[in-house]
């Protein structure tokens, strides 16, 4: 099988890694020419680097994302990875933007999302030129440099370039993901009571907060309920006391939005605390989202919590939430299964919200991605997965948002992680099995050389 070639390439695919993953690009907003600020635009000028390194033909797309590519046609055949990374946080063992390399892993912000994919999907496209294949199509390595703050870059690359014929996105886990869910953020704002002097939660609304803190005022008596509420509600809390008040650290653990209960979620528990110990003088945005969220997370306490047999259940998960000078506002992802409508499910949040006397705003709501699991693509990828491991491919759906939903219904998510493996993404410590990584390289390496050469 062609897969193999790929090993040949091993000690620059970890070289390579090494580069994009010194790079700490969170994507954020537009600064000076970069729509998505200039870490994200640096490690699209390294990925130029690297394709013009292999001898491949590259563009750079207004720094949104960018391609290389082989082959001539008609039909496109894309790969697409992204290169923006969500911020590293506390709690690394290793320095999260320096590729570290032991105990069979290798550790570093993005080395499983999704840098690592994205550096192994330019080296694939290496081999096949390396090794003279002549294809029936184009075949593209598209690498974004926002996914992970909403995909706003690939509109505006397709806006600019061809659409593709086929193609997958290895930022999910093996088998082949066919169906991913609706993803809907919004937020709601509005006040916080007196007491409330700051309050800080969460770096980005696709994960679990790991850490909230708060500022409040309070006498000695009121301190001392704090102390006894903190104990009672059994969360894990620092209370400071402050010359005119409290200062308070909730600690939780980070997870990804698509799998909220797996995280413990700091912003609710520091709720929580300061409405069982000062209810409604919290103001109406804290109180709102203690009883219409609280620590569940599947959309029940809004009566929007839905399932269905291809994706599953619903998930809520409150990302973000910050106060100060008596204005709050929270943000929130849900990911809804793919035959329900997220208009309806933003519509029953805006009722409620609107009713406390809260504002409501709809950030966005892209639709679910639905394959049929016997079409011809997932045929094909299935074919690679079963010759390359000799294993049964399974089909499957997910919560997770990925590039797949920006082919125009002619993509899938497959690999690059495999069933049961611990990477962290979107935690401290991220890392890759590197005998497992391997595997994904010969995988992704063979299911190119097919979508290159295919009838």
């Amino acid at each position: 099988m062609f897969g193999t070639k790929i090993l040949e390439y091993w000690d620059d695919i970890l070289r390579d890694l090494g580069e994009v993953v010194a790079i700490p690009s969170v994507a954020k907003p537009q600064e000076g020419p970069h729509p998505f600020g200039d870490e994200a635009a640096r490690v699209i000028d390294k990925g130029m680097e690297l394709a013009s390194r292999y001898g491949l033909t590259a563009k750079n797309v207004d720094y949104y994302a960018m391609h290389a590519e082989i082959g001539a046609g008609e039909e496109n055949a894309v790969v697409m990875a992204h290169l923006d990374v969500v911020p590293a946080g506390e709690g690394w063992l290793t320095d999260p933007y320096a590729l570290s390399i032991h105990d069979g892993r290798a550790w570093g912000r993005g080395v499983a999302d999704n840098k690592g994919p994205a550096i192994v999907a330019l080296h694939c496209l290496r081999a096949l030129r390396d090794a003279g294949v002549v294809g029936k199509r184009k075949l593209r390595v598209v690498l974004g440099s926002a996914e992970e703050i909403g995909m706003q870059d690939l509109g505006h690359y397709f806006s600019k370039e061809q659409h593709p014929t086929m193609g997958f996105t290895p930022d999910g886990e093996y088998g082949i993901c066919h169906c991913e869910k609706g993803l809907l953020s919004f937020t709601v704002s509005g006040e916080v009571g007196e007491k409330i002097v700051s309050f800080k939660a969460g770096t980005v609304q696709n994960a679990v907060p790991y850490k909230a803190e708060a500022d409040v005022l309070c006498c000695d008596q009121g301190f001392a309920k704090l102390q006894e509420a903190a104990k009672a509600e059994g969360g894990d809390f620092v209370l400071t006391r402050t010359e005119n008040g409290a200062h308070i650290l909730a600690n939780g653990k980070a997870a990804h939005a698509s799998h909220p209960s797996s995280g413990v979620n700091a912003a609710a528990h520091l709720i929580r605390l300061l409405v069982s110990v000062w209810g409604e003088k919290c103001g109406k945005l804290l109180c709102f989202a203690d009883e219409k969220i609280g620590f569940v997370t599947d959309g029940s306490p809004l009566g929007v919590d839905c399932s269905d047999e291809p994706s599953g259940a619903l998930t809520f998960n409150l990302g973000l939430f910050s106060a100060e000078n008596g204005k709050g506002q929270l943000t929130v992802d849900i990911r809804y299964p793919a035959l329900s409508n997220g208009g309806e499910i933003s519509e029953k949040i805006r009722a409620q919200a609107e009713a406390a006397g809260l504002e409501f705003a709809l950030l966005s709501d892209a639709v679910p991605l639905y394959l049929p699991k016997d079409g011809p693509l997932v045929q094909l990828l299935s074919g690679v997965y079963e010759d390359v491991t000799g294993e049964k491919c399974t089909v499957y759906s997910m919560g997770g948002g990925t590039y797949a939903r920006q082919m125009f219904g002619n993509g899938v998510a497959f690999g690059a992680g495999f069933p049961g493996e611990i990477a962290n993404e979107h935690n401290c410590n991220e890392s890759v099995d590197l005998e497992k990584f391997k595997l994904h390289a010969q995988i992704c390496c063979e299911a190119m050389y097919r979508l290159f050469t295919a009838d």
